[in-house]
């Protein structure tokens, strides 16, 4: 399925190795363990080499449960760590044509418990005749044409991974002469100004890919901010995400350029955007002088990326100068693109 602008497998999770380490195996396999992935159903990219395990809830506060399971291109293994809000998206869709939800006539509501952070979102998706809709009239950038919407409310996700919205306990941190805000509503992000490393913030993903000093810089940052943020060592995770901000200039309040971690994205993650733009309205911020903040205490913030924006609505509640996001809403879509038999080889489940 897609889900939002990410794309990858969708398993219930009866249908896989109860043992871990033999279901990350099949996983990687299903995947492809080689940087082109040929001899798998990924796609070469972090962004289409994902996979969601979803199963019924034995909890009364949620419908479905719900495992984002990042396979790493090329090196075969599989991270947990990190949340994916678009493949999130199309839980919901998943969850209703595998019987796990009923739907209902018209709007069907699917309440998601993350497993990756314990967090709660509710989609809402559209099934008029208690059948998911997939065509429709909204767009998001990053995918082409439109499709039906699906409206993803994220409940109380500060400190998903980490344990708290800023996770080194400051607002502000130095870290290689650079000023950088780490936080985590949703995603650990580590967000920096742009100019402060050298670049502007509006080149390609391309141009900053073949950046390698950049880069470098980029990944000493954030080698040494894992364990500040709770995350250990991070050599091996794809957390945190590295922002780069600039002003907008395309009529938003910020523009970004995030890596993921080693590779620049051609968009902005669901939960990266979430995170950007709760730094945004924090006081003290690296995000100060960079990015403009609406008034009032829904905050619709339009967060640019190379490929166009993305919108979060931000409910905010306590004061001007200690802000707390009570509620993160925001629009994705998703589609069905295929279901069948994905033929794992035997040596695999053997280990061998």
């Amino acid at each position: 399925m897609r889900g939002g602008s990410s794309k990858g497998l969708y398993f219930r999770k009866e249908d896989l190795p109860a043992d871990e380490a033999v279901r990350d195996r099949v996983l990687v396999a299903a995947m492809g363990s080689d940087g082109r992935q040929i001899d798998g159903a990924g796609g070469a990219h972090p962004l289409t080499s994902k996979v969601a395990i979803v199963n019924r809830s034995a909890s009364s506060e949620t419908d479905v449960d719900y495992l984002f399971v990042q396979v790493v291109v090329g090196e075969g293994r599989v991270d947990t760590t990190p949340n994916c809000g678009n493949m999130l998206a199309a839980v919901g869709p998943f969850a209703i044509e595998n019987g796990l939800v009923e739907a209902r006539d018209g709007h069907t509501a699917v309440r998601v418990r993350m497993l990756n952070s314990d967090n709660l979102c509710e989609l809402l998706v559209e099934t008029p005749g208690k059948r998911v809709r997939y065509d429709g009239d909204a767009h998001i950038d990053g995918v082409p044409g439109t499709a039906a919407p699906i409206v993803c409310n994220y409940l109380d996700v500060a400190g998903s991974a980490t344990g708290s919205l800023l996770p080194t306990g400051r607002v502000l941190d130095l870290v290689d002469g650079v000023e950088v805000t780490c936080i985590d509503n949703g995603m650990p992000v580590v967000v920096m100004r742009a100019r402060d490393l050298g670049v502007s913030g509006y080149e390609t993903p391309k141009e900053l890919d073949a950046n390698k000093e950049l880069k470098a810089k980029i990944e000493s940052i954030r080698l040494q901010v894992g364990p500040r943020m709770n995350l250990g060592d991070v050599r091996p995770k794809v957390v945190p995400k590295m922002s780069l901000i600039a002003p907008a200039r395309a009529g938003g309040h910020v523009c970004t350029r995030t890596f993921i971690p080693h590779d620049c994205h051609a968009a902005i993650g669901v939960l990266g955007a979430v995170s950007v733009a709760t730094a945004c309205i924090l006081p003290g911020s690296v995000t100060q002088g960079v990015a403009t903040v609406p008034n009032g205490s829904t905050k619709q913030m339009s967060v640019e990326h190379p490929t166009g924006e993305f919108s979060v609505t931000l409910e905010v509640a306590g004061t001007r100068e200690q802000p707390t996001v009570v509620k993160a809403g925001l629009l994705r879509t998703a589609r069905l693109i295929f279901r069948g038999e994905l033929l794992v080889p035997a040596a695999v489940w053997d280990g061998r």
